[in-house]
């Protein structure tokens, strides 16, 4: 399984993403944000954490608007694995591949601490380490991780099982407690947590290494 990591200026997790990818059995290719095209074979595109472009007009908006981003988009909409994380979850809903957006934190406050994440549905291939109704421990870092959506467009998203995580206390003020959401065919998500922060003992959990072998595992029966 191939993997693409991009890296705009103001990434800072891309190190951690490629990783943690490596980590689970993909190989993985570094990929600048003013390339155009995505490499051969690359079967899963991962948008990493940081302050891509300084977090200018709005978090991701820049980044959403750059050359590799549309070579993301096309690779989405053909049915390819894309993830994003942190300010990647903001990218996505910029680049409309997920709906809604990322808003300031209810408190005002950049937040940085693990929190309880509730395994809201394990339909999607990112989510087959994992049991439905599962609760894990993965850091979050951010200062716009406010979910937000119209209310008819979050009853869509549930009805659909496409929320993916749930904050089990919610630290930001996200609607619904929504901490992670999925693509209607299930081949995008997008999360605020960083699971690629809690991959073994030393991070103060390895939680997030079920999400990277799920996935690997699951796209490598596919």
């Amino acid at each position: 399984m191939r993997a693409a990591v991009i890296t705009f200026p103001g990434s800072n997790c891309d190190r951690d993403l490629a990783v943690g990818l490596q980590m689970a059995g993909a190989e993985v290719v570094r990929v600048w944000h003013k390339d155009s095209t995505l490499p051969d074979g690359v079967d899963l595109v991962g948008i990493p954490g940081g302050f891509s472009y300084g977090d200018y007009l709005r978090c991701g908006a820049i980044a959403a608007n750059s050359p590799i981003c549309a070579a993301v988009k096309t690779h989405a909409e053909r049915g390819g694995y894309v993830f994003g994380v942190c300010n990647g979850f903001q990218v996505l809903t910029e680049t409309r591949l997920l709906p809604g957006a990322l808003m300031r934190n209810a408190g005002l406050k950049y937040i940085c601490r693990t929190v309880g994440l509730e395994v809201a549905e394990n339909a999607s291939d990112f989510l087959h380490g994992y049991d439905a109704g599962q609760v894990i421990q993965i850091p979050i870092a951010h200062h716009d991780g406010n979910y937000t959506a119209a209310p008819d467009e979050l009853d869509r998203l549930i009805g659909e099982g496409r929320v993916a995580f749930r904050y089990t206390d919610n630290p930001n003020g996200s609607a619904r407690d929504i901490a992670g959401i999925t693509s209607a065919n299930g081949r995008v998500l997008g999360m605020m947590p960083h699971p690629e922060r809690a991959m073994e003992p030393a991070h103060g959990s390895s939680d997030g290494a079920r999400l990277f072998a799920g996935l690997i595992g699951s796209m490598a029966q596919a």
